[in-house]
């Protein structure tokens, strides 16, 4: 099986930065496709991005598109976001998911692997 344990959230200014983990463990050759999501209060998990260590592609929503970078270290099995310029919308837990089928596995039925969230909350 695989874990995947999300690390680095935390309470930033709007206008700041912040970069989550996410380290995983177990049978890591299940993880090409990997994606963050993020969940608020009262709404749904909604995708964040997505990263494909074979072709080493990445895709983003667009309310993230140029604020926030997915990178990935093969050695360390770990996924990383990077997240600029952040907004109080922003605010959520931030979920790192593993075992995307399809690309760009935009969807939550997609995954197979999930860890249990990191809080990032944006303070305006």
């Amino acid at each position: 099986q695989v874990q995947l344990v999300e690390s680095g959230g935390g309470l930033v200014q709007a206008g700041g930065s912040l970069r989550l983990s996410c380290a995983a463990s177990g049978q890591t050759f299940r993880l090409n496709i990997m994606g963050w999501f993020r969940q608020s209060p009262g709404k749904e998990r909604e995708f964040v991005g997505a990263n494909s260590r074979s072709t080493r592609s990445t895709y983003y929503a667009d309310s993230v598109k140029g604020r926030f970078t997915i990178s990935r270290d093969n050695a360390k099995n770990t996924l990383y976001l990077q997240m600029n310029s952040l907004k109080p919308d922003d605010t959520a837990v931030y979920y790192c998911a593993g075992g995307g089928r399809t690309w760009p596995s935009r969807e939550k039925s997609d995954y197979d692997y999930w860890g249990q969230g990191t809080q990032v909350t944006v303070s305006s």
